[in-house]
Formats: structure tokens, C-alpha cells, sequence
């Protein structure tokens, strides 16, 4: 019996701990160093994975230079800035920026959740909202990410000679949707345990 209960302690504290870190590396070089890089002069270079319709090529040695934009590569091209400004920088870091915002949500709900299996106490209303916020965050990561990132290729290329052949490298990602319908269903399943204690302890 000892030995389960510090099993159990353990275990709780090393999700904690786990969760923690992860919170912790995601914002720094997600969120808060990207950030700050917008407004300082750290990456005087940016770049961007693009692809390039079937029908265009990249002439000669596949690359292709119009002022301060650079194109490098035949299909999978890496679309290159060079000292790009604040509207740049914005439109480059902007996708990973809200990616890692929605990772840093999703740590926060499951370490505040983790705080709770501490307690012994699992099926509280408050897992229910957190876990439907999880599945939530898990949507607009598979959704407006993508987005983000087709919009800013779109007015990153605007302008150039072949803008109208530059596509993103990626699109919409089903795979966190998927996991969010999971999430959503671990979401009723915590409602039903709560109904489920609400109504036991009813009957004590």
C-alpha cells in the first residue's frame, strides 16, 4: 500500500515536472523569443519553405532573385529575405508564433489538470472546460496555423515575378482535429464521471 501511494506521488510529480519544462521551453523559443525578434535585429535573413506550381520551373541554376527576395530550389523552394522589415519579419514568425501560443494553452490546461490527479479528485467540472479548451486549441492548430501560413506566403510573394506560382509548402493538417474529437470524447466521458460522483454522493 506504501509503496503504491509513493509510486503515485511520484509519478504525479515527475507529469508535473515534465509538463512544467515543456511550458517552459515552448514559450521561450515559440513564443517569447520570436517575439522579441520582430522588434530587434537578430535574424537580418528570413526564409520560408514555399513549393512552386507544376508548371514553373526556376530557370538556370534554380535560383531566382528579384531586389531583396531570393528564390532557391526547382520545386520545394526556400522563398529568402533578405533584411526583411517589421512587416516581414511579422509575416514570417507569425504562424509559429500562434502555433506555439496554442501549445503553450494546451500545457497550461493539462498541468492545471495534473494539479487535480494530485488531489485524488479527477472528475471536477473544471476538467470537463479544460479538456473542451484542449480540444478547442487542437482545432485552431490544425485549422487557422495553416491558414496563417497561406496568407503570409501569399503577402510575402505579392510582388514578386512568380508570384502567381508560389504556393505554401504546407496545408491543413487533419491530424489535431482527429485528436481533438478524442479529446472531445475524453471531455463527455469526464462529464459522465462528474454526474456520476454528483450523484453517488447524493445518495451517502
Amino acid at each position: 500500500m506504501n509503496g503504491t501511494s509513493w509510486w503515485t506521488r511520484t509519478t504525479e510529480h515527475v507529469l508535473e515536472l515534465a509538463l512544467g519544462v515543456a511550458l517552459l521551453v515552448v514559450g521561450l523559443f515559440q513564443v517569447v523569443l520570436p517575439t522579441a525578434g520582430l522588434i530587434g535585429s537578430w535574424w537580418p535573413e528570413g526564409s520560408r519553405e514555399v513549393r512552386l506550381d507544376a508548371s514553373a520551373r526556376l530557370p538556370g541554376a534554380d535560383t531566382v532573385t528579384a531586389g531583396a527576395v531570393t528564390l532557391r530550389g526547382s520545386d520545394h523552394v526556400e522563398l529568402v529575405l533578405h533584411d526583411p522589415g517589421l512587416g516581414e519579419h511579422l509575416y514570417l514568425a507569425l504562424p509559429g508564433i500562434v502555433n506555439g501560443i496554442l501549445v503553450v494553452v494546451i500545457l497550461t490546461v493539462l498541468l492545471r489538470m495534473a494539479g487535480t490527479f494530485r488531489d485524488g479528485d479527477f472528475f471536477v467540472p473544471q476538467n470537463t472546460r479544460r479538456l473542451t479548451a484542449v480540444a478547442l486549441a487542437l482545432v485552431l492548430m490544425g485549422a487557422l496555423v495553416p491558414l496563417l501560413e497561406m496568407t503570409t506566403t501569399n503577402l510575402l510573394a505579392r510582388g514578386l515575378p512568380m508570384a502567381d506560382a508560389i504556393e505554401p509548402a504546407g496545408s491543413y493538417d487533419v491530424r489535431p482535429v482527429f485528436l481533438a474529437l478524442l479529446v472531445g470524447a475524453g471531455a463527455g466521458a469526464f462529464r459522465a464521471g462528474t454526474r456520476l460522483r454528483d450523484d453517488t454522493e447524493g445518495l451517502v
